[in-house]
């Protein structure tokens, strides 16, 4: 073979190995960021750290990826066990196994962080700082999420080659930490600058700077406005509801109203999957009428997966 010949071919070799290296880079950091937003507003409710949440995800569907991530939207290969939803089967440890199967992106995030959040095995995890990205990643390990002996390390080195703990410290957070009575202050939510003490088996959290509790099992919005000497009505008006809507345990809760614009650091918002304008402005604190005048939407406005919402207007 010509030698200038030979030389061509490696640096076109070369040339392919660049792009084919660089396309995949640019997946996975969109991919990253895609989910970052949704990565926060779980950490935020469910006191689990985004840089694990996102670890976990990148690492079990190979950045979106995986069978189990495009045909179930699974993004974290949880198995049925007692999964009453729609099903997939996937060769993993054995042939054949039960997973479970999503409607979109965002139901996958959310039942990932009720697996951990509601099953005692993963309790201690909560006792953590929620900063402590190594402490969770060996934690998780040592709970039996996954039979990799080198799992935890393959979170760490995930979260530390993509600077995913920058995603840890959006706000203020205070994490729930179950059956611990806890003494804390709240900010008024009638009148939004008053403090009044409060004593109850919660944590009291803020996002946006707007206080919140996770609901736990056996409440409604009733019982919650009492505790908050709030009418009901008030209370479902802060969460941008109508009527008299159940309560789930883990939904996130207002008892404040909440603001007119998101911080300046999140400007925008990518829509994912079949979320409502209503579960945005939650996501982020901002009252739903602000978020549809922001962007001219109507109220029966349904966004499009990959549509910009914007959170602070012009």
């Amino acid at each position: 073979m010509h030698a200038k010949y030979k030389i061509f071919m490696v640096f076109a070799l070369m040339g392919f190995l660049s792009n084919a290296i660089y396309s995949q880079n640019k997946h996975q950091e969109e991919y990253i960021i895609r989910y970052s937003t949704i990565a926060i507003g779980q950490m935020e409710q469910y006191g689990i750290p985004a840089s694990i949440i996102l670890a976990q995800a990148c690492l079990e569907s190979s950045f979106g990826k995986s069978r189990l991530a495009v045909k179930a939207n699974n993004h974290f290969g949880i198995k049925c066990h007692d999964w009453k939803g729609e099903t997939i089967r996937h060769d993993d440890d054995k042939k054949n196994e039960c997973f479970r199967k999503y409607q979109n992106a965002t139901e996958s995030f959310k039942d990932h962080s009720e697996f951990l959040r509601y099953r005692t095995r993963y309790r201690a995890l909560f006792e953590l700082d929620i900063k402590d990205y190594k402490a969770w990643a060996h934690g998780l390990k040592t709970a039996g999420y996954a039979t990799n002996p080198q799992y935890a390390q393959l979170l760490i080195n995930l979260i530390e080659k993509y600077s995913l703990y920058k995603y840890d410290t959006p706000g203020t957070i205070l994490p729930d930490s179950p059956g611990k009575v806890l003494s804390a202050q709240a900010l008024n939510p009638q009148t939004g600058s008053h403090f009044y003490e409060i004593s109850l088996k919660r944590a009291i959290s803020t996002k946006n700077g707007v206080a919140f509790v996770i609901a736990m099992d056996g409440e409604s919005y009733s019982s919650i406005a009492k505790e908050f000497s709030l009418f009901k009505r008030e209370l479902i008006g802060f969460n941008d509801l109508k009527g008299s809507p159940t309560l789930k345990p883990g939904t996130l809760v207002y008892v404040q109203k909440k603001k007119r614009r998101a911080p300046l650091e999140t400007p925008k918002h990518i829509a994912s999957g079949n979320e409502s304008l209503q579960e945005i402005s939650q996501n982020y604190g901002i009252r739903l009428k602000s978020l549809l005048k922001i962007n001219n939407f109507d109220k029966d406005h349904i966004p499009k997966e990959g549509s910009t919402i914007n959170l602070i207007g012009k």
